[in-house]
């Protein structure tokens, strides 16, 4: 999509398959059942979990790059 001119951010647990595939901006997910959340957590809990995934997704869309990056 970079090439394209269309900025955006993969969260995954999976990173090794993230890079294989191309993907530029990498956020590493929560776990493999749950990528963006922690149903052990409860709402406050899975509440502040997401909004960090987001929060790190957004510093990744806004980071100028060249390559691949995990952040």
């Amino acid at each position: 999509m970079d090439r394209e001119g269309v900025t955006a951010a993969l969260i995954t647990t999976l990173i090794s398959v993230a890079k294989n595939v191309g993907a530029n901006r990498i956020v590493p997910g929560a776990g493999v059942p749950h990528v963006t959340g922690n149903p052990d957590l409860g709402p406050a809990g899975e509440r502040a979990l997401r909004a960090a995934l987001v929060e790190r997704a957004l510093t990744a869309l806004t980071t100028p790059l060249e390559g691949q990056r995990v952040f």
